[in-house]
């Protein structure tokens, strides 16, 4: 069986995609597209995590036609990425533990590249993301529940003082 035959089984859902590795202070980005004879080729930047440096990304994708991002969802750092990228392209956030569970390997060195061969194929199953609205609710009313502990358990101190 050749690799064109291995195509026809497995099938391809996004020819133009992005597989991302989201760091504190980098984003490993590659893009899978075909070349002039249908080849898969990859394309591999990495960016810093500084608004500036994700609104380069935002426009290498835009360069290269990237319709739909995928990234693992682990930790915080994955937000700002999201934040800049998401009026501009599709963004599928994946849980880490559902990416373990599709086969095959998984290296530190290509994990950008193995998020982008596993989006290309439809093997990805994204997060549901808040709309930006309830997104950003949520975020002032973390902020005030946390203002109002901090300033309600000074007050109980600064009373039983007196």
């Amino acid at each position: 069986m050749t690799r064109r035959d291995d195509n026809r089984i497995i099938r391809i859902v996004h020819p133009i995609c992005c597989g991302l590795d989201v760091h504190k202070e980098s984003v490993s980005a590659c893009i899978v597209f075909p070349d002039g004879n249908g080849e898969e080729q990859y394309e591999v930047q990495v960016f810093g995590t500084f608004t500036d440096d994700l609104m380069r990304l935002r426009d290498w994708l835009a360069e290269h036609d990237c319709p739909v991002v995928a990234m693992e969802s682990t930790g915080i750092y994955w937000r700002p990425v999201h934040n800049v990228l998401e009026n501009s392209v599709h963004v599928v956030l994946v849980n880490a533990r559902d990416m373990r569970n599709v086969s095959g390997r998984k290296m530190d060195i290509g994990d950008s590249k193995w998020i982008a061969g596993l989006l290309r194929h439809g093997l990805l199953k994204g997060s549901f993301i808040p709309p930006q609205t309830v997104r950003q609710w949520r975020d002032l009313t973390r902020l005030r529940k946390k203002y109002v502990q901090t300033g309600g358990g000074l007050q109980e101190t600064h009373t039983q003082a007196f």
